[in-house]
């Protein structure tokens, strides 16, 4: 089973996280903010992850903190659960409508991280639940940097806060999965190494 479980506390969170590749699918997420757990829970679901969460962050101050130290946590669980990397599929792509709404998610299991994400330049009003697609950015730079993937989220068309977050995270739920099944033998690179 290619499974991990972290805990990260900091002056301002703490993220106990358990992620599993290979399911079952399920697991109670719990992080006090109830938009990040409804968008962890597509993440779960549509990534077809034994995901479970429990966290508390200094939400008296703002959701900053918690949304993205949960971002670090998940990419610190994906990288023990992926190991060395041997078999793996490796890139992914998906696309993800919600009505108007259409993200696509490309990423790479490579060991290098980078984010091309640029929120600035989405016409998203409003948020959903105290979240709002700059937050996103937080969350996407911690599995990122921590989880050493290239990752690119780009947004096809949509305005409304919560159908554009909730699109973003089924688009890399369902990359994810794609990216980390075990499709091969050996390392997938010419390098030999991720």
């Amino acid at each position: 089973m290619r499974e991990a479980l972290v805990e990260r506390a900091t002056a301002e969170t703490w993220v106990r996280l358990r992620l599993g590749l290979d399911g079952p699918v399920g697991g109670k997420v719990a992080t006090g903010l109830p938009f990040l757990d409804h968008m962890l829970l597509q993440l779960q679901r549509h990534g077809r992850f034994l995901l479970e969460v429990e966290a508390r962050g200094d939400l008296e101050v703002d959701v900053h903190h918690l949304v993205e130290d949960v971002g670090i946590t998940l990419g610190m669980a994906l990288k023990e659960a992926l190991g060395e990397g041997a078999g793996l599929e490796r890139y992914a792509e998906a696309f993800a409508p919600m009505d108007e709404t259409l993200v696509l998610c490309v990423l790479d299991l490579s060991g290098r991280p980078h984010l091309e994400y640029r929120p600035e330049a989405w016409p998203v009003v409003g948020e959903a639940g105290g979240v709002n697609h700059y937050h996103l950015r937080e969350f996407l730079r911690g599995l990122v940097n921590h989880g050493r993937l290239t990752l690119h989220l780009k947004l096809l068309s949509g305005r409304e806060a919560h159908h554009v977050l909730e699109a973003s995270f089924k688009a890399l739920a369902r990359a994810l999965h794609r990216a980390t099944r075990l499709t091969g033998e050996g390392l997938p690179s010419t390098k030999g190494v991720l």
